[in-house]
């Protein structure tokens, strides 16, 4: 690799406080001359909203912006947001990707690294997952000792995600939003129910834990997840 070329870094952000940022990802990004971060309809982005008060007025920002939409595959949206990065890195430009949570748990910088690792020197800084940032704000333990655990986004089948609880000591389930009814179903029909811990928007300003049973499926949001932690008890 060119070393004219600039560094990529993908920074995880965490779940949503700002304070939760590790110091490198703090100080990388306040290093770095370009700030690229992903986009909605709109033009609003979560991920820099998070690290907002961080952001120097000289850096250049580029907004990617991906359709989010089952319907509609990102993929090509992806190898543009690839191409728009190559120019500044090339450029001899070091570039941070903003990433909401850890950038290889799901995250939007996964795709961007397939794409642009093998040309350019890429770091990733790790990020809080909302999955344990939930545990703590739920103030519950997931696991414990040899606890099998799981974690199953909303969108899987109901067949499919029975049959992988059905195997867990403990899970958490992700991505729930319109998903939400079909999920309950399932945790009723499994006896879950009362097990079952629902937050939203964990650690950030909106954050809402509620019963489970008192959850109006129409204002479940995608930044959702449903916790069902171990039964596993002192001896």
């Amino acid at each position: 690799m060119d070393q004219a070329m600039g560094r990529l870094y993908g920074l995880g952000l965490g779940s949503g406080d700002p304070e939760l940022l590790t110091l490198k990802a703090y100080r990388l990004l306040q290093a770095a001359p370009v700030v690229a971060y992903p986009v909605s309809d709109g033009g609003k982005s979560l991920s820099r909203s998070i690290v907002a008060d961080y952001l120097r007025k000289d850096q250049i920002e580029v907004p990617l912006w991906y359709p989010f939409k089952l319907e509609q595959s990102s993929q090509p949206y992806y190898d543009e947001a690839a191409l728009k990065l190559s120019g500044y890195l090339n450029a001899g430009h070091d570039v941070v990707v903003l990433c909401e949570g850890d950038p290889f748990f799901y995250g939007t910088f996964m795709y961007l690294f397939n794409r642009l690792s093998h040309q350019f020197q890429t770091e990733v800084v790790p990020g809080v997952s909302s999955i344990m940032a939930s545990a703590s704000m739920l103030e519950t333990p997931l696991t414990y000792r040899n606890d099998v655990f799981v974690v199953l986004p909303g969108i899987l089948p109901a067949e499919i995600l029975a049959e992988r609880l059905a195997i867990a000591d403990a899970a958490v389930i992700i991505k729930l939003g319109k998903n939400f009814s079909k999920v309950y179903s399932v945790l009723q029909q499994m006896n879950l129910l009362d097990r079952a811990r629902y937050i939203e928007r964990a650690t950030m300003p909106n954050q809402k834990i509620m019963p489970i049973r008192e959850v109006n499926p129409a204002e479940v949001p995608y930044f959702a997840l449903i916790s069902i932690p171990s039964q596993w008890q002192p001896e």
